[in-house]
């Protein structure tokens, strides 16, 4: 057992479940704090017993403050958001937790500053603009941002702000800007719905998704859960960065679903021109793979057959 202790917001959601069963595999005490207390994801992958739930809003500072307290966390990933679709439904609501809860995080860090060494938080891909704004499509951290979102908009003023906390209170914050995140258990967002080229046929359920032919980055849920734990052991003195992209491998739907049809000759998948995809995801992730030691274990093939494989066990079918 090591002597840290992880708090991860949103910790019982999607991404927050992959970081925890990372950090529970390193040793570390974990504790997720989250508005809900759905232990589901934690159960399929065995660790529901080795993380504590805290049922908590992070939009009251209260809460936060008094979980930050009673844990003795050392670390914060934070995790907790309204994604794209939910951020466009409720705008004010989305400002309140994708802004504000993230201040609150900021501001425990600052009041128990003894007591937490890091916070890693979820920044986006989003904060990038639409691929045409920029003369070179592979984006880096050096590259401006104007996000075409709510959320995405969110993420950038959270990056300013992350950045004033470094500088005025002298804080370990490190953003990271994750892409399309796919694999078993996402319920949510809007890769939830790119995601089901893989999913419906691998539950043997007919499927139509587009745009074919955008480009997005795939990243595996394991490596970015990865990536968020990853960062928060890196010591301070060898980041360049505040912020750091971090990627999978590029590929259209159309391609995904050829990937598909590798494992499932008989998938029933129809491609359509149709649907937004207004992110960016050309980006370069040279200084997490240098400075974070961010190395992704699963390609496209190896994530495409991975998920397929956990989403016919739990389904009673067989694997591939």
């Amino acid at each position: 057992m090591s002597d840290r202790t992880i708090l991860i917001t949103g910790g019982t959601g999607f991404i927050g479940a992959y970081t925890a069963a990372e950090a529970v595999s390193n040793g570390d005490s974990v504790v997720a704090f989250d508005i809900s207390a759905d232990s589901r994801i934690f159960e399929k992958l065995g660790i529901a017993d080795q993380v504590e739930i805290i049922e908590g809003d992070i939009t009251e500072t209260t809460s936060v403050f008094e979980a930050v307290k009673e844990t003795s966390a050392t670390h914060i990933i934070h995790l907790a958001a309204f994604l794209t679709n939910r951020s466009n439904q409720y705008p004010r609501k989305s400002i309140d937790i994708n802004i504000k809860g993230t201040n609150t995080v900021f501001e425990a860090a600052r009041v128990f500053d003894t007591q937490i060494e890091r916070v890693v938080w979820a920044s986006s891909s989003a904060v990038y603009a639409p691929q045409h704004r920029y003369d070179d499509p592979d984006v880096d951290e050096d590259d401006l941002v104007y996000p075409a979102t709510l959320y995405g908009a969110a993420k950038e003023y959270n990056e300013h702000q992350a950045d004033i906390y470094r500088e005025n209170y002298d804080l370990s914050l490190i953003g990271l800007r994750p892409t399309l995140v796919y694999g078993p258990y996402r319920e949510s967002g809007s890769a939830s719905a790119y995601a089901q080229v893989i999913e419906g046929p691998a539950r043997e359920n007919a499927v139509e998704v587009g745009p074919s032919d955008f480009v997005f980055d795939w990243q595996y849920a394991a490596d970015a859960g990865a990536a968020f734990y990853g960062a928060t052991l890196t010591p301070e003195s060898e980041l360049s960065y505040s912020v750091y992209n971090i990627c999978g491998e590029r590929a259209t739907l159309a391609e995904v679903a050829d990937v598909v049809h590798k494992y499932l000759p008989d998938a029933d998948i129809t491609l359509t021109d149709e649907g937004d995809a207004v992110w960016n995801h050309h980006m370069k992730m040279n200084a997490a793979k240098e400075e974070l030691g961010y190395d992704p274990e699963y390609g496209l093939e190896r994530g495409v057959k991975a998920y397929i494989d956990v989403v016919r066990e739990n389904a009673g079918l067989d694997p591939v």
